[in-house]
């Protein structure tokens, strides 16, 4: 019996062996200044990560092969930026990663209020949220991030003639309008100044704040513009105007209810709210500014007190379009210039590499 067991037992570690061994396979050497290393368990959590974020329950071996030419690609345009000196401050990350969240609330938010906001409606912490959502923690994001950054930067320094040549006509832009004439409307807006103070560690603290703005308001011993200018230095609160739109993205972006955002088109302009609180922070807002519902000109503003107008705005988007296809055209150039066989050593290949990507 024993000499069953333990039979059993070397079997599986035999087996266990030979997929760790497997996983660590090298596929691809990348060593235009230094050696990296590509390896099956690299472009295996790269493909989880993709099929995560795109939903796919699997990939072909043909796209896996893409997915890895892609992690070569990234490997070398890195390793080339790093040659020419081109780095980028974590802070910088930090910073990028912030404006991300803010767009995700559509308001101005810290990473750490994020994190409260997550952990308070959620139950989770901030990494595990991110890897629920991303398949990454926030730290792996952040690398992730600077390295697409640092590549981005890379390409638009080698390119950036081509890139910023990239540019629609005037018919292009008339045409755009005429066929998508019917979305640009403007929606019954309305424009708040809003305050925004977070709770951090001491709710208690956060609370006297926002109560003392308030009350500096109500007894005009403060005006908008000063509350708005003192925000940028005092980090303990942030304070400005927004357009809401009578929408329920809007509803959820403010934590109201779509009758309480309706409730909020009633209010005549100088309103001002009573202190509200969220699980995140404590706020306030005031009613600035009215704009009815209407459609839009090619002439007309995009957003009201603004100078984009509807043609100006299609003339960006079409313009980040084409700018978008000359970067990955110019990404493709730059990387096909460096995928030589004195830069990149592919140790599988052909049937070799189809079977170790038929997973």
């Amino acid at each position: 019996m024993k000499k069953i067991i333990l039979a059993a037992a070397l079997a599986i570690s035999v087996a266990f062996g030979a997929f760790a061994q497997s996983d660590l396979t090298t596929l691809v050497v990348v060593k235009l200044t230094k050696s990296e290393t590509i390896t099956l368990k690299q472009l295996k959590n790269r493909v989880e990560l993709y099929q995560k974020q795109n939903g796919a329950a699997s990939f072909t071996v043909e796209q896996k092969k893409d997915i890895l030419n892609a992690l070569v690609d990234e490997k070398l345009i890195l390793q080339a930026a790093q040659k020419a000196g081109l780095s980028i401050p974590d802070s910088q990350i930090d910073q990028h990663f912030a404006q991300g969240l803010s767009q995700q609330v559509g308001r101005p938010i810290t990473e750490a209020d994020f994190a409260a906001y997550i952990k308070k409606n959620t139950g989770l912490e901030f990494d595990d949220f991110m890897r629920q959502q991303i398949g990454m923690s926030v730290p792996e994001y952040k690398a992730y991030l600077k390295n697409q950054l640092i590549a981005q930067q890379y390409v638009m320094q080698q390119k950036k003639d081509d890139i910023a040549k990239a540019a629609p006509s005037d018919e292009e832009i008339r045409a755009y309008f005429e066929m998508n004439k019917a979305t640009f409307a403007q929606n019954d807006m309305v424009k708040l100044f809003l305050v925004v103070v977070p709770k951090g560690n001491d709710a208690a603290a956060a609370k006297a704040k926002a109560e003392k703005l308030l009350g500096q308001l109500k007894d005009k011993s403060v005006t908008y513009d000063t509350l708005k200018a003192n925000s940028k230095n005092d980090a303990s609160y942030q304070g400005g105007e927004m357009f809401v739109s009578k929408t329920a993205v809007h509803a959820k972006q403010l934590g109201i209810s779509y009758n309480d955002l309706l409730e909020l088109f009633t209010y005549d302009i100088g309103y001002l709210s009573q202190l509200n609180e969220t699980p995140a922070d404590f706020q306030f807002y005031s009613v600035r500014g009215k704009y009815p519902a209407k459609l839009l000109a090619l002439s007309d503003v995009v957003q009201p007190e603004t100078t984009v107008t509807v043609y100006d705005y299609i003339k960006g988007y079409l313009t980040q379009q084409k700018q978008s296809q000359a970067l990955l055209k110019a990404i493709e150039d730059i990387t096909k210039s460096l995928d030589t066989p004195s830069n990149v050593e592919r140790k599988k290949t052909g049937a070799d590499l189809d079977k170790l990507l038929n997973w």
